[in-house]
């Protein structure tokens, strides 16, 4: 600036003098320090603009940055684009080194858009929806050194308002992409758990109770012509399939009772769990049970979860704890919640989950609840779940 000053001032000077000829420089000096003084406030706006875009992008044209990005956020159409269109508008208007956006995920905050390269100093500003952050947004000064100056944090604030809104949609996709697989897999464990099931029943229907009706039919036969014959023999031919039929029938029992506890039918879930605590006490373990004289209408999944998922931890109880009292817990609001809490050893530091535990876990998972089994100071084990209570089932 100062050299065109200079320029200007002799440019105007040489020419005057040209013009008019004059003797003495002193008009001439006059004349053309008013010239410069009319042209150079203009001339001087317009440079310090040029070196201000050059030196420092666009922070002296909020509106226009602002503008630009509601425009590119506008025509971006998939979600995975959002950001790296943010970090890219504040990085070209403020023409930094570096600009990031981390989302926020739990309690975590990945990257997931970046622009430059990473520097150790970075200013992060907190990017915010209804006054709860959901990302950062972070960059870098222009040099080592360098500060941010009141009008780069003023443009950086108007973009941070608007990367906010930008950041939770963004936010709410990826959780609806993340619903959505989980949603996928939960069908696919049913789809399989059923499938499974199936091919159990129609395995103990083939191979056990199919060949044992089939060999009723032909002893029933037998004992039939034994009876013109030698009605001794019929006698104890018809005890034997007496004890076939028996024998058959608690298959049948074994069968049902597996699809669902018949004691749930019979007696309901309060009075059957309280039936089951009563069988595991005895001499060297004492079950208590605490639950509400009544619940209200549960669904048959909820049930049968709750009734396995107390059976399996008092198994637990029972085999490895080695405790001597074990309290057991229902309790209804929101959701059903389950607790057996007992006195012995407690989890080892490092233990692997076997099957009953991850049968607990899935049950509760498969109906979107919440399950936890932890080590009590002092000793002991406590086996927590929390089953949504949803609108029973008809039938």
């Amino acid at each position: 600036l100062t050299g065109c000053v200079v320029g200007l001032y002799v440019l105007v000077v040489g020419v005057l003098g040209t013009v008019f000829r004059a003797r003495s420089s002193l008009p001439s000096s006059l004349l053309a320090t008013g010239v410069v003084a009319v042209l150079f406030q203009p001339l001087r706006d317009r440079l310090q603009r040029t070196v201000n875009r050059l030196m420092y992008g666009e922070r002296d044209e909020p509106y226009a940055v602002v503008s630009r990005l509601a425009r590119r956020l506008e025509g971006t159409l998939a979600p995975s684009a959002v950001l790296p269109t943010i970090v890219q508008t504040v990085q070209e208007a403020l023409k930094l080194p570096y600009a990031a956006i981390a989302l926020k995920q739990d309690e975590e905050f990945p990257l997931l858009a970046v622009v430059g390269t990473p520097v150790a100093d970075t200013l992060r500003l907190p990017l915010m929806y209804q006054h709860e952050v959901v990302g950062r947004l972070i960059l870098a000064t222009r040099g080592p050194g360098e500060d941010f100056s009141p009008a780069d944090r003023r443009l950086l604030d108007d973009l941070a308002r608007q990367a906010g809104v930008a950041a939770h949609v963004v936010q709410l996709h990826e959780e609806a992409v993340r619903l959505n697989i989980d949603l996928q897999r939960s069908r696919e464990a049913l789809v399989t758990a059923r499938e499974e099931e199936r091919r159990r029943l129609r395995r103990d229907l083939h191979d056990g109770l199919g060949p044992v009706l089939a060999s009723l039919t032909l002893k029933v036969d037998a004992a039939h012509d034994e009876l013109n014959y030698d009605v001794v023999a019929a006698a104890s031919m018809l005890h034997h399939i007496k004890q076939d039929i028996q024998g058959a029938v608690a298959d049948i029992r074994r069968l049902v009772y597996a699809l669902r506890p018949p004691a749930l039918d019979d007696f309901g879930l309060v009075e059957a769990l309280r039936l089951q605590a009563e069988q595991y006490q005895d001499a060297s373990l004492k079950v208590t049970f605490d639950a509400p004289e009544m619940l209200p209408p549960l669904s048959a999944a909820v049930e049968v979860a709750a009734y396995r998922i107390v059976l399996e931890s008092l198994t637990n109880v029972t085999r490895h704890a080695h405790a001597h009292t074990c309290q057991i817990r229902l309790a209804i609001g929101d959701a059903l919640e389950l607790e057996v809490r007992d006195d012995g050893w407690g989890l080892p530091a490092e233990h692997t989950a076997g099957v009953g535990m991850v049968s607990m876990r899935e049950r509760t998972a498969e109906l979107g609840g919440r399950w936890l089994v932890e080590r009590i100071p002092g000793g002991g084990t406590r086996v927590w779940a929390s089953l949504p209570v949803g609108a029973p089932a008809d039938g």
